[in-house]
């Protein structure tokens, strides 16, 4: 049997190592592609268009103007904003001013905000508006010395924008009061900038390119430091992946409803989807989900990207089927498991498939893939990208014969060299193999499926007991929208499976589902309790967020008295 199973599952014409690398500094990648495709639609954003001249124009003249306040190659910048075509400029800018991006959730709270900003020891950062009263509440904990505020419409400009930012600001009153008197004004830096001569920064493979904030395998948020290597060999890893979806006659429409602060879509919809020259139309607020199904009515898309969340919040609006979708290719989902259910329901709708990938941001993101020529398998990650390694281990660093559960561990190119000032962490690595903390299992034709998070597993009566497997049973019920599943304590069992559900029909009931999933799981997998609610808790990609559940669930005194006794 082959050490490499699913380098014979490779649609045709895929190569299944990328070779030298073409680029040694993404900043020469941004601006080659620019020259490139010049003439072409490069983003879209509340129907303002920018062409890829434009967005070479604008990030020069912010790098010009970053470097104008004396940062240089290798200091940090935070970008705090959602999908805005400021966001692509200050991004694209500020790596071809040689800094190290510092990708920040806008809506963090004062305290998330300080420790990420404090532990990178950011010295500029790009804020929306919106969002700048945390930052002055923070600001004299920081060592930031330059700020640049935007307001949402700033790229759309003329009257349309001005309407716009007045309305945010005065009617729904979405700005709250700040002062922040050194700051300058996004559109003025870009002024101010222009009049200034670049200076191009000597950028090598080696140097950082993001720190990537991340949960991890464990512990607090760290900074996964991703260098100019790992992101221009994922851009050569996703070019090969995308070979039966991308037309290189014809220009792409990919759709970026994942902020771009998030790994999945920085790297996948606005480094490789810029790298081939698509029309990346920026949604800013895909929780309208009316308004963004609007917005895919007005032109023709060929690729989106989501989470599973997104994808089932579509399928449930009544407008989504009226699209048109003849010019899509398909959806790729990635941040948590895509279910069975959803891909199935996505395919019969849209004619077109939901394919699986799976990755970190530790690499880049993307370590696997299903394949997008239609081989790909619903309920499996896929198969490894091209230079890319992926295996089972056992706790102690053995690697496990196929078949067998384990922890899914990776090596690549694409995978970061560490956590931004923790050199010496232990446990990230077996060897030069990345740990994943993901429990998972290879089949014998080399595809690869996730189990569940390692540190979610719930032991019953000492058997392992995956939330996603529970949950995919659950949501397969007609009258289920959303469900999570957590284990809890259990005198008998030391621990048995809730289960978190929202409605798509009321007339549900808990009896209904205890007689579902008697008949769909095995005794130890069911669950014990049941609790209807009108929300489950989510990230800003929409990832349904079990551990919040599991931290509410604890603080009930039920819990609590257990705990102490």
């Amino acid at each position: 049997m082959s050490k490499f199973p699913w380098i014979d599952q490779y649609p045709k014409g895929m190569a299944h190592e990328i070779g030298e690398l073409k680029y040694t500094s993404v900043a020469d990648l941004i601006v080659d592609t620019s020259n490139k495709y010049s003439d072409r639609i490069a983003a879209s954003n509340f129907g303002k268009e920018l062409t890829f001249s434009d967005i070479e124009k604008k990030s020069k003249d912010f790098a010009s103007y970053l470097q104008s306040l004396g940062l240089v190659k290798g200091d940090r910048i935070a970008i705090q904003m959602p999908n805005l075509l400021q966001y692509q400029i200050a991004l694209f800018g500020s790596i071809r001013a040689g800094l190290i991006v510092v990708n920040t959730n806008p809506l963090y709270t004062p305290r998330e905000m300080l420790h990420q900003l404090k532990d990178a020891q950011v010295a500029a950062v790009v804020i929306m508006a919106n969002f700048a009263s945390n930052l002055e509440e923070i600001l004299d904990q920081t060592v930031i010395k330059h700020i640049i505020v935007t307001e949402i419409a700033d790229q759309i400009g003329g009257v349309k924008g001005m309407i716009m930012n007045f309305v945010v600001k005065y009617v729904k009153k979405m700005v709250p009061a700040f002062n922040l008197p050194t700051a300058v004004n996004f559109n003025d830096a870009l002024k101010i900038g222009g009049k200034n001569n670049f200076i191009k920064p000597d950028i090598g493979l080696e140097d950082d390119l993001f720190l990537q904030y991340t949960g991890g395998t464990t512990g607090i948020s760290k900074g996964a430091q991703l260098t100019n290597r790992n992101m221009i060999s994922h851009v050569d890893q996703c070019a090969e992946v995308f070979i039966p979806w991308i037309d290189p006659k014809e220009q792409e429409t990919i759709v970026t409803a994942i902020p771009m602060y998030h790994i999945f879509a920085l790297a996948v919809n606005g480094i490789f989807g810029y790298a081939m020259g698509m029309k990346n139309l920026l949604i800013t607020n895909p929780r309208d989900m009316t308004g963004f199904i609007k917005e895919l009515s007005k032109a023709p898309f060929s690729i989106i990207t989501g989470v599973n969340t997104l994808f089932n919040g579509m399928l449930n609006h009544p407008k989504f089927a009226e699209l048109d979708f003849s010019t899509l290719k398909g959806a790729l989902g990635g941040g948590m498991a895509v279910q069975g259910f959803v891909a199935k329901k996505w395919q019969e709708v849209t004619k077109s498939p939901l394919v699986e990938g799976y990755g970190l941001s530790e690499t880049s993101p993307v370590l696997c893939v299903n394949p997008l020529d239609g081989t790909h398998k619903i309920g499996y990650i896929g198969l490894p990208t091209p230079s890319t390694e992926v295996a089972i281990f056992d706790d102690n660093g053995n690697q496990m014969p196929q078949g067998e559960i384990g922890e899914i561990c990776a090596r690549g190119p694409q995978v970061m060299k560490g956590y931004w000032g923790r050199e010496n962490d232990e446990g990230i690595f077996f060897g030069d193999w990345f740990r994943t903390g993901d429990m998972g299992i290879m089949e014998a034709d080399g595809f690869f499926k996730i189990v569940d998070r390692k540190k979610e597993m719930i032991l019953v009566s000492g058997f392992n007991v995956y939330p996603n497997e529970v949950e995919n049973v659950v949501v397969d019920h007609p009258k289920v929208l959303e469900v999570a599943a957590i284990g809890v304590p259990h005198p008998k069992s030391n621990e048995c499976v809730k289960i978190f559900v929202v409605k798509s029909d009321a007339s549900l009931t808990e009896q209904e589902l205890f007689d579902f999933c008697e008949d769909n799981l095995t005794g130890y997998k069911r669950p014990k309790y049941i609790e209807f609610k009108k929300e489950l808790p989510k990230s800003n990609v929409g990832k349904i967020l079990r551990r919040v559940l599991k931290e509410e669930e604890m603080q009930k005194p039920e819990y609590k008295q257990t705990a102490s006794e």
